[in-house]
């Protein structure tokens, strides 16, 4: 049994992505960024001229490690056609090789915080580089100690275009569902904490009470329902297609 809210056609799930994924039909495309040992990449502080702070550790992932287990990707694969994995490259041990992987240069111009981070895809493409300042976050209302600009998130979704069915198992705050719902997209939102659960319903409702980025969506502000502790079989199944093997 699980907690679970409809509001458009973005579907949100209070629960453990490891308990809730098995049990949820195919998807276009995964979009997420999962949480990971920061510790193990030697980054335990940050320091600035004025102060030096520490930065967020992941000490209690629910995982046997600091990462997820190898099962898990397996499991975001077989559940979807395409991924797009933020901090692929802590993943590497679990993910297969690919071509396209993805940067986003975060602008810092030297600054001592990393200059970009990097997102796995299974896309057998070149690699891709948006430019966008961190700052940008703090315009979109920074509500997560990890959360992605919202154009971000948009310019990964376009670099799919055939996707309509969309699921982050990480939902956060929410920007994936935010840019979903923007633009007209199906999305499967699975999230762990009560706090940012119910952040990311308050910002996709918002999402649809804005003007859309294309006409052909299907659903205007104010269409939410609400489902409580509703098994999730029975609800309809979305639209994505099974991954297939060439």
């Amino acid at each position: 049994m699980f907690e679970e809210v409809t509001i458009g056609e973005c579907r949100l799930i209070l629960g453990d992505c490891r308990e809730v994924l098995p049990l949820l039909p195919p998807v276009d495309l995964v979009l997420t960024d999962p949480p990971y040992g920061i510790s193990r990449a030697g980054q335990k502080e940050t320091f600035t001229k004025e102060r030096k702070h520490k930065r967020k550790h992941y000490d209690d992932l629910g995982w046997d490690d600091d990462t997820p287990p190898h099962w898990f990707f397996g499991l975001l694969i077989e559940k979807s056609a395409e991924q797009m994995i933020w901090g692929g490259n802590y993943f590497t041990y679990a993910l297969p090789p690919s071509m396209g992987w993805l940067y986003w240069d975060k602008g810092q111009d030297g600054l001592s915080m990393s200059d970009g981070e990097l997102c796995f895809t299974s896309r057998q493409s070149a690699l891709r580089a948006f430019r966008l300042n961190r700052g940008e976050i703090a315009k979109d209302g920074a509500e997560h100690p990890t959360q992605k600009p919202l154009r971000l998130m948009t310019w990964c979704l376009s670099l799919v275009p055939d996707a309509r069915t969309v699921c982050d198992p990480f939902m956060g705050s929410g920007t994936t569902g935010v840019a979903c719902a923007r633009m007209g997209l199906q999305f499967v939102g699975i999230e762990r904490e009560r706090k940012y659960f119910d952040i990311a319903c308050r910002r996709i409702e918002q999402a649809y009470a804005q003007p859309r980025l294309f006409e052909d969506a299907k659903v205007g502000a104010g269409d939410t329902a609400v489902q409580g502790d509703m098994l999730l079989p029975a609800n309809a199944a979305l639209t994505g297609r099974p991954r297939t093997k060439d």
